[in-house]
This record gives structure tokens, C-alpha cells and sequence, in this order.
């Protein structure tokens, strides 16, 4: 009977201990609950400033750039990239022998095409010339002779030595010869007719054009800086076999560099020529420069997964910091509002699309609905339901969530 008693007690002394137990976790969840630590910020006037951003590409807004005018090899490079050179600088020489070669070839096809139009002015070659007027002395010969053979037997026919057979037969002849050398005359005057004069003065032109390529050609293996500015690419190097056309050197006056940003579709409305840029080179950190939208995109472009429309932009201070063809960070400038009454952008909760912030009431959360206006990445505008120096909970320091009536403690 005995050991049943202390039997019992132990029983009852367990339950006790465990019901002790769920009531010391129930009190102290209950105090935890009564000292949750919030953050907190005061609603406070200010400038609400709402922006955009995207990436973009630098791009000189003027570009000068060198290509191989021929098929050859670096023979030397006299400048590196970055360099600050002056109009007429020397940046490059290319092996020129191939063009010098071309240049020898156009001109001998010019004076092969120049004699070949003077013999055709002059009715062909002095050779040609000297057959011809040969040939003309032998036709009057031969005329000279058919008249003497022609008067000679109408002189005979008048005594009756020679028949009308005779005679017609020597006038035949003689009109033969004459037109024999008419002939020749007129080839003497001009061999060559209108089409054949067209043809050889085409051929001078066509010759005369090829020499002119031929020389422009050998100038461009000497490469030189056509304006003043930095070179900032060079993707050849000394001894480097280059294709014709190949890009050799790219430079440009880097105070008149541009950007060529990329906002996705739906952000595009809120874009206006004038509006304010903020750039930003994740190379240069801390180091911004500004611009202007100039252009707004009038076409929508796929890049990747994005669509987005091209935004040109304006650097109102670049300089030589700013590199084409670096990524940069564009911010735009959509909208200035002063004077807003407005509270961090993670103290606004919604319901049912009904806006509602946390206000710090007495030591604890009172749900209170507000009217918001514009929002930005930081910032909310608040139009009614809440007073110049109210706190709002932004949140919680143990991820807890918050709760209207729950008591809390602003965390320092």
C-alpha cells in the first residue's frame, strides 16, 4: 500500500512538472511576443525622385576607323591603345610592295590605252600610216594608167584601129580605178569611225581609274590620323597577316562619346528626349558621369530574352575615362515630385489591393490603411493617413511577422 502511495506521487509529481512546463513556454512565447524588435523610420517630407535602370553600351559618337586596303602584312605599329595623337599622326605602315606592284601595272594599261586613242586619232600606227599612203600612190598610178589606156584607144577607135568593145572596156577600168582609190582616200582621212574614237577614249578613262585606285590604294598602306583624337583599339599587332578589309585601328575624340542603353519594353512610356541620365562603370567604381536622353527608341528589338528599345543618350561631361564599347549601368530620371510625405517602400503592405503601413502607436503596431502615390525603388509617396513624423515598422529583426496589436520595441 505503501509503495502504491509513493507510486502516485511520482505520477502526479511528472504531470505536474510537465504541465509547469507548458506553461513557462506559453509565458515566455508570450513575452517574447510582447518584446518583438522591430526597424522604424519616421514619415518624412522629401524630393521623391523615380528612376530607371537598364544597361548600355559607350559608343563614340563620331567613329574613325582604318581597315587593310589589301590583302598584306603589319609591317609596324607606331601607337598602343589610349594614345592621344594629333591629325596627320602616323599610327601604321603596311607592306606596300603588293600596292606598288598594282600601282606599275595601271600605269603601263594608262599609256598602252593613251597610244592606242592617238592611233585611232591619227588613223592607226605609222606603220599602218605608211602601208596606206603607199598603197594610195600606187591607186593613182594605176588611175594615171587606165586614163592614158583610155584616150589611147578612143584616138585609135577614130581611124577605125580599135573597136567600141575596146574602148568601153577601158573606161570600165578606169572607173574601177578611181574608185579604188576614193577608197583608199577616204581611209587616209578617217580609218577609224565614231564607235571605234568612243571605245579607245573609254578604255583611257577605265585606265586612268584604275591608276587612281591603283595609288589610293599604296596611300592607304600608310596609315595616318585623318582628325585628332585617342586611339582606343587596336586588334592587330606587328607582322600579322591581314585580310583586305580587315579592321586595323579605331579611334575617336572620347569628349564626344555617347551611350546606347536598353529598356525593356514596358519602361519605354516613361521616357522623354531631355530626361535626365546617371551612368555608372562598375571598372571605375564611385566615378559617375551624366547625360540626357537625345533619342527614344521608335522600334521594339529582341536582345536575348529581352525586348527592349534602343535609347541614345548624351554625355553631358565624358571624358577619357569613359571607353567605347564598355558596359556601363543607365539610370533614368522619370519623375522629380518635391516635397512628398513618403516612408521606406518596405513599410507598404497591401490587402486586397488596399495599401496599409504599421504605424508605432504607444509601444505597439497599429494596421493603418494610407492612400500612396508615386513609388520608387526606395521611396513611397504618402497622400493621406499618415503625419509628418510618424514611425512605421519597416520589418522585423527576427523575420517574425508583423502583426496589428502586437507590442514591440524599436530597435536602435
Amino acid at each position: 500500500m505503501a509503495e502504491e502511495k509513493k507510486f502516485n506521487w511520482r505520477l502526479w509529481f511528472w504531470r505536474g512538472s510537465a504541465v509547469l512546463l507548458v506553461v513557462i513556454f506559453f509565458v515566455a512565447r508570450s513575452m517574447t511576443r510582447d518584446k518583438l524588435s522591430v526597424r522604424a523610420a519616421a514619415a518624412a517630407r522629401t524630393d521623391l525622385v523615380s528612376t530607371i535602370s537598364t544597361n548600355g553600351l559607350v559608343e563614340p559618337v563620331t567613329n574613325y576607323e582604318f581597315h587593310a586596303p589589301l590583302a598584306t602584312t603589319v609591317r609596324e605599329v607606331y601607337v598602343k591603345a589610349g594614345d592621344h595623337v594629333a591629325a596627320g599622326t602616323l599610327l601604321m605602315q603596311l607592306d606596300d610592295v603588293s600596292a606598288r606592284a598594282r600601282v606599275a601595272t595601271a600605269e603601263s594599261a594608262l599609256r598602252a590605252a593613251q597610244a592606242s586613242l592617238e592611233q585611232t586619232k591619227a588613223g592607226g600606227t605609222l606603220e599602218e600610216r605608211q602601208s596606206l599612203a603607199q598603197n594610195i600612190s600606187h591607186a593613182r598610178m594605176d588611175l594615171d594608167q587606165a586614163k592614158r589606156s583610155v584616150n589611147a584607144l578612143e584616138k585609135l577607135q577614130a581611124t577605125g584601129a580599135a573597136s567600141a568593145n575596146e574602148v568601153t572596156s577601158a573606161r570600165q577600168q578606169q572607173t574601177a580605178a578611181e574608185e579604188a582609190l576614193a577608197t583608199l582616200v577616204a581611209r587616209q582621212h578617217q580609218r577609224f569611225g565614231p564607235e571605234e574614237l568612243t571605245r579607245a577614249q573609254a578604255q583611257v578613262a577605265e585606265a586612268e581609274a584604275g591608276l587612281t585606285a591603283a595609288k589610293q590604294i599604296l596611300s592607304q598602306s600608310t596609315i595616318r590620323a585623318t582628325v585628332g583624337g585617342t586611339v582606343y583599339s587596336i586588334p592587330v599587332g606587328r607582322s600579322d597577316f591581314v585580310e583586305d578589309g580587315r579592321l586595323l585601328l579605331q579611334m575617336a575624340d572620347l569628349a564626344h562619346d555617347r551611350v546606347r542603353a536598353y529598356f525593356d519594353e514596358p519602361e519605354i512610356g516613361k521616357l522623354a528626349i531631355g530626361q535626365a541620365i546617371r551612368i555608372t562603370w562598375d571598372a571605375r567604381h564611385g566615378k559617375e558621369w551624366h547625360g540626357h536622353i537625345e533619342q527614344v527608341p521608335s522600334t521594339i528589338i529582341t536582345a536575348g530574352t529581352r525586348n527592349v528599345g534602343e535609347v541614345l543618350v548624351g554625355i553631358d561631361d565624358a571624358d577619357d575615362g569613359l571607353l567605347p564599347e564598355t558596359h556601363v549601368t543607365v539610370t533614368a530620371t522619370t519623375a522629380t515630385e518635391a516635397n512628398q510625405l513618403t516612408v521606406p517602400r518596405e513599410a507598404l503592405h497591401s490587402e486586397n489591393g488596399h495599401p496599409y503601413v504599421f504605424r508605432v502607436l504607444n509601444g505597439a503596431l497599429k494596421k493603418t490603411p494610407i492612400t500612396v502615390g508615386t513609388i520608387n525603388l526606395t521611396q513611397v509617396a504618402v497622400q493621406s493617413g499618415l503625419a509628418d513624423g510618424e514611425q512605421v515598422a519597416t520589418g522585423s529583426l527576427n523575420g517574425l511577422a508583423l502583426e496589428d496589436g502586437a507590442a514591440v520595441k524599436v530597435a536602435k
